[in-house]
C-alpha cells in the first residue's frame, strides 16, 4: 500500500475515534484525547493512542471503560470508514504529554529568574533597560559621524 494512503486512513481513525470518543455518553469516559494511531501494515490491527486528563483511578477508570467499548468503536469506524477489513483496535494510554509538562516544570525551577539575570549585569534590579535604536552601539558617544 502506498505511504500517502496509509497516512490518509490513519489520520481518518484519528479524527474519527475522536469524534466517537467525544459523543460516547458513558459516564465513566473522562477527558480523552486522541493523540495518535499505529497501523499495521495490512490495516487488521489499530493501537489508538489516548491521553486522558485526570487522577490515576480516574486513567483507570477511563481505560476499562474504553476496552469495554472496543467492539462499538470498531463498528462506529468501520460504518464512517470504508475499507474491505475493518481493524481490530486496542487502546494505549499514551502518558507523553504528562511527561513533557512533568520536563518543562523541572527546566522552570531549575531556569534562572530574570531579576537575578538583570542584576547580575550590572543593572539595579528594579530599572528598566533602556532601549537602543536600530544600529546603535553603546561606545558611539559621538552622533556626528
Amino acid at each position: 500500500m502506498s505511504v500517502p494512503r496509509a497516512e490518509r486512513i490513519r489520520e481518518d481513525f484519528k479524527r474519527e475515534t475522536s469524534d466517537i470518543l467525544r459523543k460516547m455518553k458513558d459516564p465513566r469516559i473522562g477527558f480523552v484525547s486522541v493523540t495518535d494511531v499505529e497501523m499495521s501494515r495490512d490495516l487488521r490491527h489499530a493501537k489508538i493512542y489516548v491521553s486522558i486528563f485526570g487522577d490515576d483511578e480516574a486513567k483507570a477508570q477511563t481505560l476499562e471503560a474504553l476496552h469495554h467499548a472496543q467492539g462499538f468503536v470498531r463498528s462506529e469506524l468501520g460504518r464512517r470508514i470504508r475499507l474491505r477489513h475493518t481493524p481490530e483496535i486496542s487502546f494505549r494510554l499514551d502518558d507523553s504529554i504528562e511527561r513533557g509538562h512533568r520536563i518543562n516544570r523541572l527546566l522552570r525551577e531549575l531556569a534562572p529568574e530574570p531579576q537575578a539575570a538583570q542584576s547580575s549585569e550590572g543593572r539595579e534590579a528594579g530599572a528598566p533597560a533602556e532601549p537602543q535604536p536600530a544600529g546603535a552601539r553603546e561606545e558611539d558617544g559621538d552622533e556626528s559621524r
